[in-house]
């Protein structure tokens, strides 16, 4: 017969990395958002103060510059992305009846942080 406490590291392991999904969801919604204020911000200085006439702005070199660091960041999701499916052996002491529950709740988490930051 089982009881409440066979069923306790299952129920931990989700409800933890529940947690810690949505947490880092959070976080990083919060500092994507901040972030895109910082340069919004800074952008719009910079064009105030070229049409004050107060500096000379080379919007040509900021154009390519933006777009190879737009480049670089979708080399390097593209990168992520690709070694997602790699094989791995970090969990393989865990077994799979703790990654598979864990890797879900995460995620789970992980959209939910997102969508609530």
């Amino acid at each position: 017969m089982t009881t409440v406490t066979d069923f306790a590291p299952f129920i931990g392991t989700i409800g933890g990395g529940f947690m810690g999904g949505m947490l880092a969801g959070y976080a990083i919604k919060k500092i994507i958002r901040i972030a895109a204020v910082v340069v919004g911000l800074f952008i719009a200085v910079m064009a105030y103060l070229e049409f004050q006439k107060i500096i000379n702005v080379d919007w040509v070199r900021v154009q390519s510059v933006s777009e190879s660091g737009i480049a670089w960041a979708a080399d390097v999701i593209t990168h992520i992305s690709s070694n997602i499916g790699a094989p791995h052996t970090a969990g393989t002491n865990l077994g799979f009846s703790t990654i598979i529950p864990l890797t879900s709740s995460v995620s789970a988490g992980f959209v939910l942080g997102l969508s609530r930051g």
